[in-house]
């Protein structure tokens, strides 16, 4: 049991280890499925085929035409060279709504197929199982560690001082801890299924159970037949940025934590930016995960965390070059704590 407020910063970097893409491999997925020129030919592929369909599709309802969608998708696409992310090439075209919503189509449309290729399944193989495969993961870490000496009694003490910053537009955290909850207490996976995470940059919908009245779509669905309003539930960080609510209520639960633990985190300056905008004077605990960061950064990362949240103590601050799930393995204890 977490036993300090807590929060989860979660960005792309953890959902690698359930097999989702990362910045630069949805990148380049989207750019080579724009590449309408394969069409027709024998280097066209099923995900172009799709996404042509789609943007004519997305044409009509714009009232846009055919061809300005094209160009925007080819715009995308040649961006993509000088870019790292699909969301980096939309804030650098903010003047063109056409780059936003192939963008955003481009986003829903891998992510709901990554969905359905990760290692979480829609529902366990047999009852008493949990729906993902292995345990090799930091979900799966989370899961022991949200219900480790918690009696059925007070089982809402797993989750009351835990919150969860979600910046990946997939709901495998969503999707995965009810069924935790069913497995550890033999409850059932509607009462289990209570659990509300921020996703500042959105999702590809909500799941069926979630409540609220945008798209949703069930987990695992490759290619939802409403795929285009689930795309508009999608923002980017220069988006989120000029949402001062949104920020407010990101900054408020850092504010409001004794201990910070990032996840697959990159250190992007704005994503930083979004989570603190002055110094934490009460000196969280952070603990971090360093992995895929260059070694040469290592430094500058810890000194632009101590400049941003003001801690002094440098045994505040711990990073280690680890995978996600072997930061919850083996800081459980830290964690319980």
């Amino acid at each position: 049991m977490i036993r300090s407020k807590t929060v989860f910063v979660v960005v792309g970097g953890a959902s690698s280890e359930l097999q989702f893409p990362s910045d630069a491999e949805l990148l380049a997925r989207i750019s080579q499925s724009f590449d309408f020129s394969r069409i027709g030919t024998e280097m066209q592929t099923r995900d172009g085929v799709f996404l042509l369909q789609q943007l004519i599709k997305l044409a009509q309802r714009l009232s846009k035409g055919e061809e300005a969608l094209r160009q925007a998708s080819e715009r995308i696409r040649i961006a993509s060279k000088l870019a790292t992310s699909i969301e980096a090439i939309i804030d650098q075209h903010d003047n063109d709504p056409l780059v936003a919503a192939c963008g955003k189509l481009g986003i829903a449309h891998f992510i709901c197929q990554a969905e359905a290729k990760s290692i979480l399944r829609d529902a366990p193989r047999a009852p008493g199982e949990l729906p993902i495969q292995g345990e090799d993961t930091w979900l799966y870490q989370l899961g022991l560690l949200v219900t480790a000496g918690v009696p059925r009694s007070r089982v809402e003490q797993c989750l009351e001082n835990l919150a969860i910053i979600n910046f990946n537009y997939d709901r495998s955290v969503e999707h995965f801890l009810p069924h935790v909850l069913v497995v550890a207490f033999g409850m059932s996976l509607q009462e289990a299924q209570r659990l509300s995470i921020i996703h500042p940059f959105g999702t590809v919908g909500r799941l069926p159970w979630q409540g609220g009245e945008n798209a949703d779509v069930d987990w695992g669905t490759e290619q939802p037949w409403n795929i285009q309003n689930l795309a508009m539930q999608i923002r980017t960080p220069g988006e989120v940025m000029r949402d001062q609510r949104a920020l407010t209520n990101i900054r408020a639960l850092v504010t409001g934590a004794k201990r910070l633990v990032l996840l697959g985190f990159g250190y992007q300056p704005q994503n930083v930016d979004m989570l603190i905008d002055y110094s934490l004077s009460h000196d969280p605990e952070v603990l971090g995960t360093l992995m895929g960061v260059p070694s040469s950064s290592h430094d500058s990362v810890y000194k632009m965390l101590r400049r941003k949240t003001g801690i002094e103590k440098d045994d505040l601050i711990t990073l280690t070059n680890a995978k996600c799930n072997h930061l919850m393995r083996d800081f459980s204890l830290l964690l319980e704590s």
